[in-house]
Formats: C-alpha cells, structure tokens, sequence
C-alpha cells in the first residue's frame, strides 16, 4: 500500500519528494491533478481519486508527515527509517519483509492521510467535507458546544478507502496490512481531546465553548511508537473457504493477551540492522552519531552494535549572553562552543 500512495506524493509535492525519491517528477508540480496519470492505481482508487481529487493534495500531505514522523521516532533505533533517492520503494527492500518496522510504517501513513484530510476539512481547505456535528453530545457544566470540531471518521474513511484498496487479497500480507491500517486511523480516535476557548470582559470565562480537536501529530507518533514496541507476534494459518485458500493471523503465543485493533501485528523477524545488506534494505549503523552516556538503544554500545565508536570535537557557532532592552527587543552575543561527537565504527 504504502509505495502506490507514496507515488501520490511524488505527483502532488515533487519538490518535497525528490527529496527522497528523486527528481524525476520534478516537471509536474504546477500541472493539476490527473488521476489517469498516476501509475500503479487499481480500479478502486482511480474511482476515489477522481470523485475525491480536491483532497488528494491532503492524502499526499498526511504521507509526508508519515514519513516524517517516523524518522523522528526511530531517529535514534539502528534502523532509522531512512529513505531512497531515485527509488520508487523509497524505504527499500526494508517494507517488503512483514515485520514490525513495516507494521509501524502503515500504521502512521495511514493515521498520517486521516490526520491531514480531517484537519483539511476542519479548516476550509476543502469545501467537499467541514465540521462534525454528529459526535457532540450534551454539554458539560460550565461550558457549551462552539468552534469546529474536527471530524476523525471523514477523515479516517478517506484513509480506509483509498489506502486499504490493494489490500484485498486473501493472503497473509494483506490481513496485517489492512489490521496495522486501522490500528494507525484508530489511534486518532483513541487521542481526540476536547479543547476550549474562554470569552468574556478582560479575559474572565463567564463563557466556555469546547470542540473535538485532534492532538499535535508527534501525540500520534508517540503513541504508536509505543504500540510497535508491544507489537504481537503472528502466525499463518491456511484454510479454505468457498472462494478458495485463505490465510489468516493468529497470536503465535496463546499465554499472551490477544491484540486488539488498537495494537501492531507482524509474523516475520526483523534484521538487526547492525550491517548493510542490500537484501535487507539495512543500511548498518557505521558513521552513526551515538549518545555516549545513554544505556539505551541510542546508545554508542547498542547502537554501534558492539564494535566501538569514534570521538571527534566540533565547533559550534550559538548565540549566547543574551540580554532583554525595553522595549522591545532581545541582543546576543555569539559564542563558539566545542562539543564532543560520537560516531560509530
């Protein structure tokens, strides 16, 4: 799923992609959407691109902060995820295995395009979708129902139907896809919170107004963060149905509590990352930078995978001694501070 909406990506923000995936889309950015153009569309998301081509630019948006997010939560792991130039398959082989770093990446895609396209609509940055009205309910004391609360199943229902359309076969794959897909959108629902606005004279709260707004992105990124840490281990199983062989997942542990839709699957070990294999789509952690007083991940033991690190100085330009003039403004000085850096051998 998630390299055919990456091609999403690539024609809506070529300049933002080729970043990742090469330059070879890089003519194409001011040309409108045409659904016919982008390769790899199977019948069902040609059909929602066209009936649904003004948010496309939000599913291409919420893959980007996908990306972006999970860099930032692995920025420390042996595995990074680290993406390709001039590749299509910008994570590399590392996608095609049914582990949990490949549970954790369609997990965040998916939440990505539900978060964006729900925050598109919240906006008025598309006119086919706005406000939810549905899930309000009565008010609470103290406060009433005003603003924009977002609406997370439009949002989700976007996500479902444009990125779970290639998930239709009935094989393994396609079931811990599919699952990891709805554990991503699900985890939206799970952090919705409601925020307030106080109006009155001089600030006081004679009155409250609350809607339902998502939560900042990196809340999201935690969360499943967590969720692939505690990530279950699968079985297949083989059976037949009336349309033929099917396979399905099972927990490979029974001792263990089942996961529930809010929870990563995955039934393959992952690498360990420590050295570039091309198979693999690792990369190794050699030039790494480690973090020498941590007994973490992160840290130059584990991080560098036991073969040692490096330590060189840096000099650093910052700002420093800084002094606040009423009124209104703030002068610094400019500092040059050596830091010691460690990298992986």
């Amino acid at each position: 799923m998630i390299c055919y909406i990456v091609l999403i990506f690539i024609f809506l923000f070529p300049k933002v992609a080729s970043l990742a995936v090469g330059h070879q889309y890089s003519s194409m950015g001011t040309q409108p959407i045409l659904c016919g153009s982008i390769p790899g569309l199977v019948p069902k998301q040609l059909r929602f691109c066209r009936n649904y081509v003004e948010i496309m630019p939000s599913v291409a948006e919420g893959v980007k902060i996908g990306i972006q997010e999970c860099q930032h939560q692995f920025r420390g792991r042996r595995w990074n995820c680290t993406t390709l130039n001039n590749n299509l398959a910008i994570f590399g082989p590392v996608l095609d295995k049914a582990t949990r770093e490949s549970a954790f990446v369609h997990a965040i895609a998916s939440a990505g395009v539900a978060f964006a396209v729900t925050r598109a609509c919240a906006d008025g940055s598309a006119t086919i979708c706005g406000c939810d009205t549905r899930h309000k309910g009565p008010p609470g004391e103290g406060w009433k129902w005003g603003g924009c609360s977002e609406d997370v199943d439009f949002g989700s229902m976007v996500s479902r139907e444009f990125a779970d359309a290639r998930e239709n076969r009935p094989d393994a794959r396609s079931a811990m896809n599919r699952h990891n897909n709805e554990a991503g959108r699900t985890s939206l629902n799970s952090n919705m919170f409601l925020r307030c606005k106080c109006h009155g004279l001089s600030g006081s709260c004679e009155v409250k107004t609350c809607w339902w707004s998502q939560p900042d992105f990196r809340v999201i990124g935690d969360y499943m963060k967590d969720k692939y840490d505690s990530a279950s281990e699968m079985v297949v199983e083989k059976h037949r149905e009336s349309r033929g062989w099917v396979e399905t997942l099972r927990p490979k542990y029974n001792n263990f509590k089942p996961p529930t839709e809010r929870d990563l699957v995955y039934y393959e070990s992952s690498p360990n990352f420590c050295e570039p294999n091309p198979e693999t789509g690792s990369f190794g952690t050699r030039d790494r930078i480690c973090n020498l007083t941590s007994h973490g991940i992160d840290g130059c033991d584990l991080l560098c995978c036991g073969r040692g690190h490096n330590t060189r100085t840096e000099k650093r330009k910052e700002k420093c001694h800084c002094i606040f003039h009423w009124c209104c403004y703030v002068s610094c000085q400019e500092c040059v501070r050596i830091y010691d850096v460690h990298t992986c051998k």
